[in-house]
């Protein structure tokens, strides 16, 4: 018995909705059929699950080595280092200018002279980049990248630290 006293969303005389697809018949129809067939069922069932998983493997694979050209450890027109990592919405640029965010349409620029200190989050588990960009004027952006697999989060923070590394220490010694 429900009350409200134990179960804050009771309402008497309201009953919960089936869902749209289950029908009372489909209990039936698989106590009709023998054994043999359901076992069948499940097993095609199971392959194309399979099949289903090693296609999906597979894009993985393709689009790791097309992420793998989309990180980039080069050097720039000038000859400075570069850095580049995208996916499907976002990326992350650092080069000769100042580091620059992309997600969808929009993007944001910060050249080095605005740009106080940099901060690289990889966490524990999951396979997200974050980059924030603290600013002189005391403000904050950040962005992120989904990596495509999880060992790619070391190389990309080994390149960016690179990049930061050549810029901060070259605009220290302007100084």
């Amino acid at each position: 018995m429900h009350t409200a006293g134990t179960d804050p969303g009771y309402i008497p005389g309201l009953t919960s909705p089936r869902p749209a697809d289950a029908e009372e018949e489909a209990p039936e129809e698989t106590a009709e059929r023998p054994p043999q067939e359901v076992d069948a069922e499940k097993a095609d069932a199971e392959e194309e699950v399979d099949a289903a998983e090693n296609a999906e493997a597979e894009e993985d694979a393709e689009a790791e080595s097309e992420e793998g050209d989309d990180a980039e450890d080069a050097e720039d027109e000038d000859g400075g280092v570069a850095f580049d990592v995208s996916d499907r919405r976002g990326a992350i640029t650092a080069g000769r200018t100042g580091i620059a965010f992309r997600l969808d349409d929009q993007e944001a620029e910060f050249g080095w002279d605005e740009i106080g200190a940099v901060e690289i989050d990889t966490p524990r588990f999951g396979k997200r980049f974050s980059v924030t960009v603290y600013t002189t004027n005391r403000r904050w952006y950040e962005a992120d990248v989904e990596a495509s697999a999880r060992s790619l989060l070391k190389e990309w923070t080994a390149q960016l630290d690179a990049v930061l590394d050549a810029y901060f220490e070259g605009n220290a010694d302007d100084a």
